[in-house]
């Protein structure tokens, strides 16, 4: 058996309420039956002893008539007065079968009944009938003669046989009445005693849930706002039915938690400030960095440069001043030093152009690409009529950017396409553009020697070379230096190595900020060949 300190609140809710409801039930029960027979009662009184009561009433007035009838024929002779008698007789058997149908079965009633109908009936063979003979055959006197004080007698049995039926009416009547007021007065107890086991019922659950709600949840938001004003060391006391106790017991368990995250919150701050400290020391160190690098890249544009010149040019008048004029060996020395002088110059300014890039800003604004690519061809136009080959673009998009930067971008790739051709094959360098959610996707596909795979990666390393520096001109860093514009502006770059033959480097841009979201994209067109025709909105420079 569980406890009384062991049930839920459930459960003492559901105990009461059983109780209530069965002592509910009961009175319920008990109400319904006084109430039929209330019921009953009132429908006796109603519809059978007050018309009854009526008829018997009507009874009188009907025997009455016929015995006035009689009378009045007798004294006068004349048929007519004869009317009320059989008037009175009429009404006298429709009262009767209206009474027997109303009694349904009374046997007192039925009883009062048939001594009236058998003594009405005596009295008109006795008395009505003779009279009526008498008159018809002898005259008023002979008539009268048997409507003597014997004849008055016989009516007034009758009379008093109506009046015991009135007077059995009237006692069941009576008796019917107290009977439907001692139900009402039953009726009314029981809902008294509804209305009290309400009220105690009520008044036992507002005990009860003051006692076993509403006190153990005031005492447990004290406690909890005690926790919640920094006390997370407090413990929770367990108090109330076991759903309180629960709930208590998570909260507990809550606060334990929350301490605990503080504890660890505190330690992670301690090591997120050291973090911090050794983050603003390495600025710093950063900020030095670059400032020795700007430092680095002035002394190298302008310290460096001019010695450089000096040794390259000289190199250049002892070769055309003393070329022939020495041996073989000492003109291929002065050669290698020309040469040397030349790519040192060559890797000084572009070192200096990669140190430049998003350093040196004049800020972002709408580029158009088209146009970009008209000056990057005639940029190039040297080393495409040198080469025969031809440079072609579809048409390309709006970007966000800087147009130097993008122009530089476009010349590395158009420049690494036309200087690694196939020998005996003209080049043929096509830039296309599609869009790929909210971003261009721009390509440089080439028919030159492509690139292997195991390349792909190494080729964006700055002064990374794939082949002998005497086999192609460069200093291995143009590739790098699109990468770095790739990513200045936001985007990223990448080789595509399913392609049948040549190179295809493709760069992704962010699409302008008002076209974002656009549903009309070329998601499934790639990049066109070199060797496709023209369209309508393709630009070709051969």
């Amino acid at each position: 058996m569980i406890k009384a300190q062991e049930r839920t609140l459930r459960q003492r809710v559901r105990l009461l309420a059983i109780t209530v409801g069965t002592v509910l039930t009961l009175l319920a029960t008990v109400a319904a039956v006084f109430g039929a027979d209330n019921r009953e009662h009132l429908n006796t009184l109603l519809n059978k002893t007050g018309p009854l009561r009526t008829d018997a009433q009507a009874m009188m007035a009907a025997l009455v008539d016929q015995e006035t009838g009689v009378r009045g024929y007798a004294v006068s002779g004349d048929r007519a007065d004869l009317t009320s008698y059989n008037e009175g007789l009429r009404r006298e058997r429709e009262l009767l079968a209206s009474m027997r149908r109303i009694s349904d079965g009374d046997k007192e009633i039925d009883g009062g009944l048939l001594v009236v109908e058998e003594r009405a009936r005596q009295w008109r063979q006795t008395v009505a009938e003779p009279v009526i003979q008498r008159v018809s055959t002898g005259g008023t006197a002979a008539g009268q003669d048997l409507l003597n004080p014997a004849a008055r007698e016989r009516f007034d049995t009758i009379r008093v046989a109506v009046e015991g039926l009135q007077s059995e009416i009237a006692e069941r009547r009576a008796s019917v009445a107290e009977d439907a007021r001692r139900a009402s007065d039953t009726l009314v107890l029981l809902l008294i005693l509804a209305a009290v086991v309400v009220v105690l019922a009520g008044a036992a659950l507002l005990i009860a849930l003051n006692r076993l709600v509403i006190a153990p949840v005031t005492a447990l938001a004290g406690e909890v706002r005690e926790v919640a004003g920094g006390d997370y060391q407090r413990d929770i006391r367990i108090v109330g039915p076991p759903e309180l106790a629960g709930l208590a017991t998570d909260v507990d368990a809550m606060r334990r938690r929350i301490a605990a995250d503080l504890a660890e919150v505190r330690e992670a701050r301690s090591r997120i400030e050291w973090v911090n400290g050794q983050l603003q020391k390495q600025a710093e160190e950063l900020t030095r960095s670059n400032r020795d690098l700007e430092q680095f890249a002035y002394v190298a544009s302008h310290d460096l440069q001019e010695p450089l010149r000096k040794v390259a040019s000289f190199c250049q008048l002892l070769q055309r001043r003393y070329a022939g004029q020495l041996d073989e060996r000492a003109d291929q020395y002065i050669a290698f030093a020309v040469d040397g002088a030349q790519r040192m110059q060559r890797l000084i300014n572009d070192l200096l152009a990669f140190s430049r890039i998003g350093r040196l800003t004049s800020g972002f604004t709408e580029v158009d690409l088209n146009r970009v690519m008209s000056d990057v061809a005639t940029q190039t136009e040297a080393a495409r009529q040198y080469a025969g080959g031809e440079v072609t673009w579809s048409e390309l998009p709006m970007v966000l950017g800087e147009e130097p930067l993008l122009a530089n971008l476009l010349a590395n790739l158009v420049s690494n396409s036309l200087k690694f051709r196939r020998p005996d094959v003209p080049p043929k360098v096509h830039i296309s553009a599609r869009r790929v959610g909210d971003e261009w996707e721009i390509t440089c596909r080439d028919n030159g020697i492509g690139i292997e795979a195991e390349f792909a990666d190494k080729i964006f390393v700055i002064f990374q070379r794939l082949h002998a520096k005497d086999a192609y001109p460069g200093t291995g860093i143009g590739l790098a230096i699109a990468k770095k514009i790739v990513e200045y502006h936001g985007g990223r770059v990448w080789v595509d190595l399913d392609v049948a033959e040549g190179a295809s480097i493709s760069f992704a841009l962010p699409v302008l900020p008002e076209e974002r979201g656009d549903v009309t994209r070329d998601e499934e067109n790639g990049p066109e060949p070199p060797a496709a025709a023209a369209d309508q909105n393709e630009q070709i420079v051969a």
